[in-house]
């Protein structure tokens, strides 16, 4: 998640629910930018906390280069409804199945984004179905669990959902002022009222779930190493979820394309958006339809 999202749409987008077989889903489409040649669409997938406004400052700059960008609120995040109290709904294949439903709802091919959570969801999505992707791009997002001090501040946020409201582990948040992996205020911080709006839209259950994910994912990338995709591996320059080493060595072992955002940490969307922009155009210009 960044703190530092733009809850305004980008100029021409559109923010509405996509229909889909398993659902509706919020999303903001934004379209080629008029007089420039389409040449693909892509899914961004919003990581642990976070929402597709997280993505607001790429579309901009991916549409000019031509490419239509659906960003999109998964279940259960943010504008996009789901159980409250039903864990099982938000299972690893629960949310893969989500992406594959929203990639047919998109009609079109398209080059999918993971950042962080998101990441490991792309992953399992592809690792069920490939074929409706051109290429997976995993934006600070590992091969498996998240670093051990991550994991105990995921702990404290799942130990805070059992005994207290949303609203009040949201004011406790502030209070304590924690990273901004579990919404806190950090270097940056957005408008803190849009940011308390989006907390409140998770459901608790997709935080308990996605959460204990996030501390107990195996190593899979033995697996998608064998699915028949252009890879991307995109970060900042440092990262304490999943420390950059750990990146560099995941993309040597997928053979993926490696890019380093200077100037960035865990959400180089946010941080550095016209970089990162810059290197998914050039990958997926690289990977063509």
């Amino acid at each position: 998640m960044s703190t530092r999202a733009v809850f305004t749409p980008p100029p021409g987008a559109r923010a509405y629910p996509l229909r889909t077989a398993r659902g509706e889903f919020a999303v903001v489409d934004s379209a080629v930018a008029p007089g420039v040649a389409e040449k693909g669409t892509a899914l961004l997938l919003p990581g642990f906390t976070g929402s597709k406004e997280d993505f607001t400052l790429l579309h901009e700059p991916l549409t000019a280069r031509g490419y239509r960008v659906v960003a999109v609120d998964g279940r259960g995040q943010f504008e996009s409804d789901g159980p409250e109290t039903d864990q099982s709904a938000y299972a690893r294949g629960e949310l893969a199945r989500d992406v594959l439903a929203q990639a047919a709802a998109l009609d079109a091919p398209a080059h999918l984004v993971g950042h962080s959570l998101g990441g490991q969801i792309a992953r399992a999505t592809v690792l069920l179905d490939h074929s409706p992707f051109l290429s997976l791009t995993l934006v600070s997002s590992g091969p498996a669990q998240i670093s051990d001090s991550q994991q105990q501040r995921v702990k404290l946020l799942r130990d805070a959902l059992g005994v207290m409201t949303m609203a009040e582990v949201w004011d406790a948040i502030l209070a304590m002022g924690p990273p901004e992996e579990v919404g806190g205020p950090a270097k940056g911080i957005g408008d803190v009222e849009q940011l308390r709006r989006r907390w409140l839209g998770n459901k608790p259950a997709q935080l308990l779930a996605t959460g204990h994910q996030l501390c107990t994912e195996p190593d899979r990338v033995g697996e998608l190493a064998a699915v028949p995709l252009p890879f991307h591996v995109l970060s900042g320059s440092q990262d304490d979820t999943w420390p950059v080493p750990l990146l560099d060595d995941m993309a040597v072992r997928l053979g993926a394309r490696r890019t380093v955002i200077p100037g960035a940490e865990h959400s180089p969307n946010a941080d550095q958006p016209l970089p990162m922009a810059h290197a998914l155009a050039d990958f997926w210009d690289s990977v063509g339809r």
